[in-house]
């Protein structure tokens, strides 16, 4: 009898350790740090998880087996889902029992068009970005933001957000509206704004240019002089990002007389004052810069012939003028040293 006992408690030992084995040891199928699994609205959620599942487990049989052991499929709602490399069935099980969606971290930098926008938020969450797009072309729907679809770009301030998959348009939406108005209420921001004779939207403007000018913090404040200057005096901003920006050609390097005949009011050589929507997002440190932009007498500036990506700044055409012609000896001498280097 006792033998008997004896051998059962074995069987049951050597039971429980493979159960172990299975249950604990890693169970992932796939050499990515993270995968993800998906649950959309109005289809079977174990018929998503378990096809899903099949390329990304090993040992599918013995999940399938004890998810329907355990009821878990009543407590998944559509979302996303992370499943981890070298994780157990027993983790990616409770994953699912738990209802444990992983967030959308959406890190926003630089965004520099609506379709670019789109795209984004296309990528990061169950929105469509097709249908993304459609909205953001239509200024009905825009206005409930505050915005239309010039200035789409001004509700959102760069940061990292995060939200869950499943988050609809509205409410993405809803949440760059409500940081944008903390951001703007906070640090003295509208008032400044409202002693140099700006609106926020027209500070945006501003900044979005200076973030395309320069990635040099410390002289975003002399640029952001020159056109607010510019303004003050009726010239013509002369801002090149802005003629990138209507011809849609981020690539170019130099602007050419031929590139500023384009017919865009985001043609800042031939439309005086600023263009009707922000050219890009810019950061809340460039917001900030021409914000608290120092008072200068500087009407131009030029990229300096070190190629340091600092500028030479002026008061005077004629100053700028030997300041621009240094510039291009330089340049012209780089790109002939890179054709010989080349031959």
């Amino acid at each position: 009898m006792k033998k008997k006992i004896t051998y059962l408690l074995v069987f049951l030992l050597i039971i429980a350790v493979v159960a172990a084995f299975i249950m604990l040891t890693p169970a992932t199928d796939f050499n990515a740090k993270t995968k993800y699994v998906y649950v959309t609205p109005g289809t079977d959620a174990k018929q998503q998880v378990l096809s899903q599942l099949d390329t990304l487990i090993s040992r599918t049989g013995v999940f399938t087996f004890t998810a329907n052991t355990m009821g878990i499929w009543k407590n998944i709602t559509p979302g996303r889902f992370e499943i981890k490399k070298g994780e157990s069935l027993l983790g990616i099980i409770r994953t699912f029992q738990k209802n444990r969606q992983a967030e959308v971290v959406l890190n926003i930098g630089r965004v520099r068009t609506k379709e670019s926008l789109a795209r984004l938020i296309g990528k990061n969450f169950s929105i469509d970005s097709a249908a993304a797009i459609r909205e953001f072309n239509d200024s009905v729907y825009l206005q409930k933001f505050g915005v239309d679809t010039n200035t789409l770009l001004s509700l959102i301030i760069p940061k990292t957000y995060t939200f869950q998959w499943q988050t609809p348009l509205d409410s993405v939406l809803s949440r760059f509206k409500t940081e944008k108005d903390s951001f703007w209420h906070a640090d003295e921001r509208m008032q400044k704004a409202t002693s140099m004779g700006f609106s926020p939207l027209q500070v945006c403007i501003l900044a979005s240019i200076v973030e395309e000018e320069t990635n040099k913090d410390d002289e975003k404040g002399n640029i952001a002089s020159v056109y607010i200057n510019r303004l003050n005096t009726k010239m013509a901003l002369g801002a090149d990002p802005t003629i990138k920006f209507a011809l849609k050609d981020f690539s170019l390097k130099r602007i050419l007389y031929n590139h500023l005949t384009v017919n865009s009011p985001y043609n800042t050589y031939k439309y005086k004052g600023l263009p009707p929507g922000p050219i890009c997002t810019p950061s809340h440190t460039t917001i900030d810069a021409v914000l608290n932009a120092p008072a200068t007498g500087y009407l131009f500036f030029v990229a300096k012939s070190d190629f340091s990506g600092y500028h030479h700044f002026s008061t005077t055409f004629a100053e700028h003028e030997q300041y621009a012609k240094e510039y291009q000896r330089a340049l012209d001498e780089l790109m002939q040293k890179k054709q010989e280097e080349n031959k």
